[in-house]
């Protein structure tokens, strides 16, 4: 029994869901039965009833949405604020999410199993475009993120700012690397939530902070309710994580060449990497051993095949791949 006035919660489990296919970073989405229902994460209720902990409550939710069967899992974090699964009249319990990142491989049996299932593997750019600077600094960035993005943060003050809090300018300059400042690929998230509370993102018409975005055309695919925020968490911190631990290889097949990670670095990085440089830091890191086969499908001269090096985790704390510094794109 509630007093009245007490808010009801439910504890909801998404799971941003990371693949790489070729050279695209793919995530997982599910749709509803409406064919114009926007794309969303694999969701569902936590029940302790039925499971004893959350992950297990969110593998089985995964499995039953899209038929996967997940690997490497860990929690990102949890998502409470309110509106955030605003829909017209609205009166039932406030969901709070717990934001999971999982990581697999692609193949062609679990593809079918997946589309059998009503689920899709989506580029991960198609949903946050100005994040992919393999091909150089994306266009709209100057062309209408950055003029957008000035204007709001001239404005006016944000009423919610006190003293200790940073300028919505200041913000936007470490967020999108302005002056003096570099690009930090691993700021996604902070990038994000700039577009969102500047009015530029479809979620914020959504929820009800602005009547439209003044856009010409979308910043990218719009998700149901928050989950476009839940997934560029997911990938500052996996672009993070790469750095010092060796998930990238929960990405790659147990035996690659050289090319085939750096394509995989490269896709969740979102920038090119120069291919020399790339493999002095990887024999530095000493976090691949050459199998002695050879791949002859490459197009040109057959290229060695390697595999992560296990005996890793007993040399050193934090291995990882150290892609350059902020800001780098060689």
């Amino acid at each position: 029994m509630h007093d009245a006035g007490t808010t009801e919660f439910v504890i909801g489990l998404n799971a941003a869901i990371v693949a790489v296919s070729g050279k695209s970073p793919r995530i997982l989405v599910v749709k509803g039965n409406d064919r114009d229902e926007l794309d969303g994460l694999p969701f569902g209720p936590f029940d302790p009833a039925r499971h004893r902990t959350m992950e297990t409550s969110l593998r089985t939710t995964v499995e039953r949405q899209t038929a996967l069967h997940m690997g490497y899992i860990e929690q990102l974090y949890t998502f409470g604020d309110r509106g955030r699964h605003k829909v017209p009249g609205d009166s039932g319990p406030h969901v709070v999410s717990v934001g999971y990142l999982a990581l697999t491989r692609m193949d062609d049996e679990s593809s079918r199993r997946i589309a059998a299932a009503g689920a899709e593997w989506r580029d991960w750019y198609a949903y946050l475009p100005w994040e992919d600077w393999r091909q150089g600094r994306p266009p709209a960035l100057d062309q209408v993120i950055i003029p957008a993005l000035s204007d709001w943060a001239h404005s006016r003050p944000a009423p919610e700012r006190s003293g200790l809090l940073p300028s919505r300018r200041s913000r936007l300059r470490l967020a999108f690397g302005l002056d003096d400042f570099p690009f930090d690929e691993e700021r996604v998230l902070e990038r994000y939530e700039l577009l969102y509370e500047a009015g530029l993102v479809e979620e914020a018409v959504a929820n009800g902070r602005c009547e439209d975005t003044g856009l010409s055309s979308p910043l990218g695919l719009q998700m149901r309710y928050d989950h476009r925020r839940i997934a560029a968490t997911a990938l500052a911190r996996l672009r993070g994580k790469i750095k010092y631990r060796p998930v990238i290889f929960e990405l790659m097949p147990p035996e690659f060449t050289l090319t085939e990670l750096q394509t995989t670095v490269e896709a969740i990085s979102g920038r090119h990497l120069h291919k020399q440089n790339f493999r002095r830091l990887v024999d530095g890191a000493a976090l691949v051993e050459p199998t002695g086969e050879t791949a002859t499908g490459t197009g040109g001269r057959p290229a060695a095949l390697f595999r992560f090096r296990r005996k890793i985790f007993n040399e050193r704390p934090a291995p990882g791949l150290k892609v350059g510094g902020r800001g780098s794109t060689g």
